[in-house]
């Protein structure tokens, strides 16, 4: 376990109220609510994690309530942020279902200490949330949208697009991954070195006007113009999916999504320790199926960061595959790299000289104050073409604004929080 995980902590469950989940061999069946519960308040839990946690309470047993709860923490739980809402969870789902309600006061936000924890806050509203929302009468949730009028609409959309994405609850989230699957994605386009007829122009086709002189006579000769061609230049894309960037990697990975599915010549990379090619599973017109095979493909999701070797490995595999023809790079990360900066310089050089436009991607990028102090962030900062923020909804907006402008923007656009 890495040093930042959770402390070891008893599991104060009375163990005949464990007994009575698991009686009838129903055992795989609460394993199953109980992933789905932990899915819909926010945590990546998948079939393959579900599946892997059933085997290993088979194989550990439920003698008692710490072999369980560590068992499926094992499985379930892949990154020290996610520990607070599976711990909540745990204690809620596993009791006796009577007294569910009257264990709400074990999701307020106190530390052991008494105090208020900000993350558990928002951890203890989102479990809320999924399990009570069931509960809500129909017909006060039909109130309650008869009764919003156009200024408070307006007025909440403006708020959750500005809302940081680590803040949002599962519901907000939710409906941003929808909002991102809306956008309206137009990609810029360049001029080419080809010609194509033109009705009227500024440039005469001479060898079109000679051929049509040549094979129908001198009383033919017209004026014939041409005009050179645009084309969508590729877009490739390099994402930290490292534990720093867990908040946003996952949004950014719909977004990522969308743009695959709203044009063609979309390379889309991940990297922690290591590179991972997700161009194909994203291909997928599901967002959900798609982001289920990449969860499938990619192993290193919230580790540790390798830029520099990352990076070099791109230059070195896939560079001269994808970033031909005036290729658009949109690296995202935060610059924390945990080797130091270690061989960063030179791939990020020959990165930025291999494409037409280099963006960087910094969800650090929200706060006006932000330096790159980071040895990894001095690098990227000397070399990015431009910088962007992409910590909420109207950062990807904004995004995809400059992506469709036929000019790249000025250096550091979107370095002030949205």
């Amino acid at each position: 376990m890495s040093a930042d995980a959770p402390e070891t902590t008893a599991v104060d469950l009375d163990p005949n109220l464990i007994a009575s989940r698991v009686d009838g061999g129903r055992i795989t069946d609460n394993i199953l609510y109980f992933a789905r519960l932990l899915r819909a308040a926010g945590l990546p839990v998948g079939p393959q994690k579900t599946v892997l946690a059933t085997k290993a309470v088979l194989t550990a047993g439920v003698e008692s309530p710490n072999v369980l709860y560590w068992a499926l923490h094992a499985c379930f739980v892949s990154h020290p942020s996610e520990h607070e809402i599976f711990d909540q969870a745990f204690h809620l789902y596993w009791r006796d279902p009577g007294y569910l309600e009257q264990m709400l006061s074990l999701m307020l936000p106190k530390s052991p200490g008494g105090s208020t924890d900000e993350s558990s806050k928002e951890l203890s509203r989102r479990l809320r949330e999924q399990l009570f929302s069931d509960h809500e009468p129909e017909a006060t949730r039909e109130e309650d949208r008869i009764e919003m009028d156009a200024a408070e609409t307006w007025s909440a959309s403006e708020v959750f697009r500005q809302k940081d994405f680590e803040q949002m609850s599962a519901e907000e989230l939710r409906q941003a991954r929808q909002a991102i699957e809306r956008m309206t994605l137009m990609m810029e386009e360049i001029l080419t070195r080809r010609h194509a007829p033109a009705n009227k122009g500024e440039r005469l086709d001479q060898r079109r006007m000679l051929r049509e002189v040549a094979s129908k006579g001198p009383e033919f000769l017209l004026p014939r113009f041409k005009r050179r061609t645009t084309k969508r230049p590729p877009l490739v894309v390099l994402a930290d999916i490292s534990g720093s960037m867990d908040g946003y990697a996952r949004m950014i990975l719909h977004f990522l999504h969308a743009l695959t599915n709203a044009r063609d010549r979309v390379h889309s990379f991940l990297f922690g320790t290591r590179l991972t090619n997700v161009t194909r599973a994203l291909k997928n017109k599901d967002a959900d199926i798609a982001v289920a095979k990449v969860g499938g493909e990619v192993t290193d999701w919230s580790g540790g960061t390798r830029i520099g070797h990352s990076l070099k490995e791109f230059n070195r595999l896939w560079a001269r595959r994808v970033l031909g023809q005036n290729a658009t790079v949109l690296l995202i990360t935060d610059g924390l790299d945990r080797e130091g900066g270690e061989g960063l310089e030179q791939a990020v050089r020959r990165l930025r000289a291999s494409s037409r436009r280099l963006i960087w991607l910094n969800p650090l990028f929200r706060y006006d104050d932000y330096a790159p102090i980071a040895a990894g962030a001095r690098i990227l900062a000397r070399y990015a073409g431009e910088t962007r923020a992409c910590h909420n909804l109207a950062s990807l907006e904004d995004l995809a604004i400059a992506l469709s402008a036929r000019r790249p923007a000025s250096a550091n656009m979107g370095r002030r929080a949205a």
